[in-house]
């Protein structure tokens, strides 16, 4: 059926794609389709035990997964949702290259200041050291909640992405952590990448951004800069909701808030940019 401009999905490199999709009824993608959009999941399929490669995904990887995307649905431009470090990348790639095939980008909990952040900018962590959240506040809030069979089968879906981050080598934490936050570069407007500056003034497309309170990876304060790192987009729109670094995303209250905003969004994006049909049924993996 024709839709409006396809939506990519695109998760920090090296990290399960799954992070879109946790559970049946807690699924960004899941509502994102069943609201009558066209949406791609972007899986890069590296070896996790590999140093991810900077410029491969700003330059190679993620550029190819738009112009696939826009391909499969008729020439449409593309929306970017990106979490975390894969918020990150979208704009890196939106400013390396403004003629991609970019409608506009989503950035959710994507820290661009690393020295506003409450510990170091990785993937989720618990908020207490492990000792306490598993031996004690887990187990209780668990045995307090038995009714509740939405928040347990929230926990298990966590704890299940959790173990598979388990596989998130330390030595891959640290390469992208160098190329992307070494001396605080993307806080000050742009970085190199493989000897090319890339600078955020340079995206010519809408952007949102959106900030946890709870978040201690990507506090608010560690967003906030894009509002003024963004000259040159003709909007920049930013929100604060609730929850921590995965609960932005995909916690149960994100269906309120993050979700809201996004629908919003790309409802504005489908407005600015119409409705064409689909050269073929969409892939669901690009």
């Amino acid at each position: 059926m024709p839709a409006g401009p396809p939506v990519l999905f695109v998760p920090p490199p090296a990290v399960p794609a799954r992070c879109y999709d946790l559970r049946r009824g807690c699924s960004l993608a899941e509502h994102v389709v069943r609201a009558g959009r066209t949406g791609y999941l972007l899986d890069d399929g590296l070896d996790p035990l590999d140093p991810i490669d900077l410029r491969e995904w700003v330059r190679d990887v993620l550029p190819a997964a738009i112009r696939a995307v826009s391909r499969d649905a008729g020439g449409q431009p593309v929306q970017l949702v990106g979490w975390c470090l894969g918020g990150v990348v979208s704009l890196l790639a939106a400013a390396d290259d403004p003629g991609l095939p970019i409608a506009s980008v989503a950035a959710v909990a994507a820290p661009v200041d690393a020295r506003a952040a409450r510990r170091p900018v990785r993937l989720p962590a618990p908020r207490l050291p492990a000792g306490i959240e598993e031996r004690l506040l887990r187990p209780y809030r668990t045995l307090t909640h038995l009714d509740n069979a939405d928040l347990l089968a929230q926990i298990e879906a966590v704890d299940q992405f959790t173990a598979a981050m388990a596989e998130f080598p330390g030595r891959t934490a640290r390469h992208i952590h160098r190329a992307l936050f070494r001396n605080n570069a993307l806080a000050s407007g742009g970085l190199d990448v493989d000897g090319r500056r890339v600078e955020l003034r340079r995206i010519r497309v809408p952007v949102l951004a959106i900030a946890g309170r709870g978040d201690g990876a990507a506090p608010v304060r560690s967003v906030l800069p894009l509002i003024r790192l963004l000259p040159g987009a003709p909007k920049v729109r930013f929100e604060v909701v609730s929850g921590g670094h995965l609960d932005v995303l995909t916690g149960r209250s994100a269906r309120t808030t993050t979700w809201a905003h996004l629908d919003r969004w790309l409802d504005e994006g489908t407005v600015r940019h119409g409705i064409r049909g689909q050269r073929r049924a969409p892939a669901a993996t690009v």
